[in-house]
């Protein structure tokens, strides 16, 4: 079954508008300030979780399927369900956000910080154990260093997952500028309102992905100066 939408265009109605823009800057700028700081939380608690857990997963190679299979379970969920689950339980406030953009956010970075602690090449490994480093000297000074592009894209994926994400939070009252864009469905499709938060959701997470892109190169010059 299809469903065909029509309307007539409405000049007194404009996708984009200068307008809205200056007679709604403190909400938007509120909103986009709720949507970031949604999205760095949700991130960095993500990385405390993910990061020992891949590790784990990369030293009891028997750990890695049932961690995987487990994140891999909770990304199947759709988001709306599993804000809707977590609700009764936590309430409708930024906790219950918190928790669902976590738990999405897991599997993009376990999956690529297991996979970038599996490229650490062997031989690497058997000279560091040859030069009396144990395990986690290896870890912290071997492993993690030649491990941090696939560290570092995995959290790249996630956060630009997790801004896009943000907006489902609406649905408990806390989704950023999703709220603008739910707003503006309420209020007779308003289009400057939808597409003003819309163009501000993608402009984040470019900033945000700009932003890891220079850090990563920071951390690793040697992969920049390997791929000259």
């Amino acid at each position: 079954m299809s469903f065909r939408l029509s309307y007539r265009a409405d000049p007194g109605n404009p996708w984009f508008s200068w307008q809205y823009v200056r007679d709604n800057s403190d909400t938007i700028l509120a909103a986009v300030r709720e949507h970031a700081s949604l999205t760095g939380r949700a991130v960095l608690i993500a990385v405390l979780i993910a990061l020992p857990l891949s590790v784990l997963a990369y030293w009891f190679r028997p750990l890695a399927g049932p961690i995987l299979a487990v994140s891999g379970v909770v990304y199947t969920i759709p988001s709306l369900a599993l804000f809707a689950f977590i609700a009764p339980y936590l309430g409708t406030g930024t906790t219950t956000v918190l928790v669902g953009l976590v738990l999405y956010a897991l599997l993009l970075m376990v999956r690529n910080m297991v996979a970038g602690l599996n490229q650490v090449p062997p031989e690497v490994g058997e000279a560091a154990e040859g030069m009396g480093y144990g395990r986690w000297g290896r870890l912290f000074r071997i492993d993690l260093p030649l491990a941090l592009p696939g560290i570092v894209t995995g959290v790249r994926l996630a956060t630009v997952s997790t801004v896009a994400l943000v907006t489902v939070g609406v649905l408990v009252g806390h989704g950023g500028l999703g709220q603008l864009i739910f707003a503006g469905f309420q209020n007779n499709l308003y289009k400057a309102e939808i597409m003003t938060a819309a163009l501000l959701c993608v402009a984040l997470a470019v900033v945000l992905d700009l932003l890891l892109v220079l850090v990563a190169r920071l951390v690793t010059p040697w992969s920049t100066r390997r791929a000259r």
